[in-house]
């Protein structure tokens, strides 16, 4: 970030400001992020960088998701891919969308929440942009069961795709996220041992991190089955 500032370029600021907020986003330090993503908005909007604005705009509204404020997380999502179609831009454009889906699961509007999950599916398979399958269907998973009448076989089935995707691009992240929320699963159906087993498997694997949101949850919860 330093060297960004240093050279005085706006591209590559912008650029490694939406980089490096979307990591602290996964990494769960989500004021860094936002203070970030805040400053990558008005960056991108004086120089008319739209695309950029649009990325920035689209991650800050997957903050507010995480952070609880699903309504902010609505509008702004629904914004930036207003703003990304007139860029004629894909990249990213399924995981924005599975938590836009995620926001509106949070409003209680699931029939909404499960066709931006389809649409998101749908464009990674015209896209071929694949890095986000996992986590896509991860989300998809904790949607049914999040709604009025959860539905665990379908869940175990995106839970299980997200595991399978994960473990075949080696993403140990992702495969983490989806171990937890199947031993998640398996815990509430009385399955105490087998989650158990497959959340450590996966957690062992990492020697660092251990600061990180979805480590600290990991822990947790093997401390719980534990």
């Amino acid at each position: 970030m330093s060297y960004s500032r240093a050279i005085g370029h706006a591209v590559t600021l912008i650029n490694t400001l939406c980089l490096s907020s979307l990591t602290n986003v996964f990494c769960g330090n989500y004021a860094t992020a936002r203070a970030e993503l805040t400053e990558g908005i008005a960056f991108s909007g004086e120089r008319s960088a739209l695309f950029w604005k649009a990325q920035a705009t689209a991650t800050l509204g997957v903050l507010s998701a995480l952070m609880g404020s699903a309504a902010d997380a609505v509008n702004m999502i629904d914004d930036s891919l207003a703003m990304w179609r007139s860029t004629e831009g894909t990249a990213r454009v399924p995981f924005y969308m599975s938590y836009l889906a995620k926001a509106h699961a949070m409003l209680g509007r699931f029939d909404e929440a499960q066709c931006y999950i389809d649409q998101a599916i749908s464009t990674m398979e015209v896209t071929g942009e694949r890095v986000w399958t996992a986590e896509v269907h991860r989300l998809a998973g904790e949607i049914v069961l999040a709604s009025p009448c959860p539905d665990a076989g379908k869940a175990k089935a995106y839970f299980e795709r997200a595991l399978a995707v994960s473990r075949a691009q080696q993403a140990k992240s992702w495969e983490l996220r989806a171990a937890t929320s199947t031993a998640r699963l398996w815990r509430d159906q009385g399955k105490s041992q087998q989650a158990r087993e497959l959340l450590a498997s996966v957690y062992g694997w990492f020697s660092e991190g251990f600061d990180t949101l979805d480590l600290k949850e990991a822990k947790t919860l093997l401390d719980e089955l534990n």
